[in-house]
C-alpha cells in the first residue's frame, strides 16, 4: 500500500465569495453533490469558480464499490420535489452549464429513471439559456430507461467505465465492463455526446488501460476523462500506483491519436472537471 502523495497531487483548500454562496445554496435547498460527498479534489476550484455537480435521488447508494465514498445502504423514499429544487438552485446560480449525477438505485423499479427526466426538463425549462450535462448510471443496460433520459435531451450523457476489464468484478460491485460499454454506445447511436472516465491507480497496467480506451471508441464515445484514484478511507481499495503527469499526457495524446474529440487526462482530473468546456462539442456535431 502507498501512504505518501506526491507534489502533483497537493491540492487547494476551500475558500472564496463564490465557493461561499454554492455552500450555502446547496445547504439552503437540501441538496446533495457529488463533490462533497465523493471528496472531489477539485472542490475548491470548482466551487470558487461557482460551479458544482449536483447528485439527485438522495445520498445514499444501493451499491457498494470499493473504490467510493459514496455512502451505501437502503435509501429513504423518493423525493419527488427534488427536481424543482435543482432546477431553481441552477437559477439562482446563474449557471451557463450544469451538471447532474446519481447514486444507483437499484430498489426502484425504473431505478430513479423518472426522477432523472424530470430533473432534466425542469431544468432546461427553468433554465433555457444553460447546457446540462449529466453523468448516469447503467440503469440495469435498461435501453429504454436509458432511453428516458436521452428524450428530455440533455447537451452531454456520460457514463463511466471506471476501471479496466480485468479489474470491475473486484472494484465495480453490480456494473459489468460490457453492460457499461452498451450504454455508452446506446448514447452515441442517439446523436448526442457520448462521455466516460476512467480511475488510474487500481492496479491496471497500460496496456489494460489501452484497451479500454479502445473499447470506449469502439463504443463511439468521444469524450474521455482520467485521472488518479485515490483511496478515500483505509477500508477502501488501496492505491495501487500514482501515474505522473507525463504519462497522463502521453494517454491524452494517445486518445486524441484513436479519435477521441476531448480527453481531460490528469492526476486530478474527474467526471465533471472542466465540464463547461466539454459541451462545445455540441456546437459542431
Amino acid at each position: 500500500m502507498i501512504h505518501r502523495k506526491p507534489e502533483w497531487l497537493k491540492i487547494k483548500l476551500p475558500g472564496g465569495g463564490s465557493y461561499q454562496n454554492v455552500k450555502k445554496e446547496v445547504e439552503a435547498m437540501g441538496l446533495h453533490t457529488i463533490c462533497t460527498s465523493g471528496k472531489c479534489p477539485n472542490l475548491a476550484e470548482c466551487w470558487s469558480r461557482g460551479t458544482a455537480t449536483f447528485m439527485i435521488l438522495g445520498d445514499i447508494c444501493t451499491r457498494s464499490c470499493k473504490f467510493c465514498n459514496t455512502r451505501s445502504g437502503k435509501p429513504p423514499g423518493v423525493d419527488f420535489d427534488e427536481p424543482r429544487r435543482i432546477a431553481e438552485s441552477v437559477r439562482a446560480m446563474k449557471l451557463k452549464h450544469a451538471v447532474i449525477t446519481s447514486v444507483d438505485r437499484d430498489d426502484l423499479p425504473d431505478f430513479g429513471a423518472g426522477i432523472w427526466a424530470e430533473t432534466i426538463r425542469l431544468t432546461k425549462e427553468l433554465n433555457p439559456e444553460t447546457t446540462v450535462e449529466v453523468l448516469i448510471p447503467d440503469f440495469n443496460g435498461n435501453e429504454i430507461l436509458v432511453g428516458r433520459v436521452i428524450a428530455v435531451q440533455p447537451e452531454v450523457i456520460s457514463h463511466n467505465l471506471e476501471t479496466v476489464r480485468r479489474l470491475t468484478p473486484q472494484v465495480r460491485s453490480v456494473a459489468k465492463y460490457d453492460l457499461s460499454l452498451k450504454v455508452i454506445a446506446a448514447i452515441a447511436e442517439s446523436g448526442l455526446v457520448a462521455k466516460s472516465g476512467l480511475m488510474l491507480g487500481l492496479g491496471e497496467t497500460n496496456d489494460e488501460v489501452a484497451e479500454a480506451m479502445a473499447d470506449l471508441r469502439k463504443s463511439n464515445c468521444e469524450v474521455l476523462t482520467l485521472g488518479q484514484y485515490l483511496q478515500p478511507t483505509l477500508k477502501h481499495w488501496p492505491v495501487d500506483r500514482y501515474v505522473t503527469p507525463k504519462q497522463f499526457r502521453d494517454f491524452a495524446v494517445m486518445g486524441l491519436d484513436m479519435g477521441f474529440r476531448i480527453v481531460e487526462s490528469g492526476p486530478l482530473v474527474r467526471s465533471s472537471y472542466k465540464a463547461d468546456g466539454h459541451v462545445r462539442l455540441v456546437q459542431t456535431k
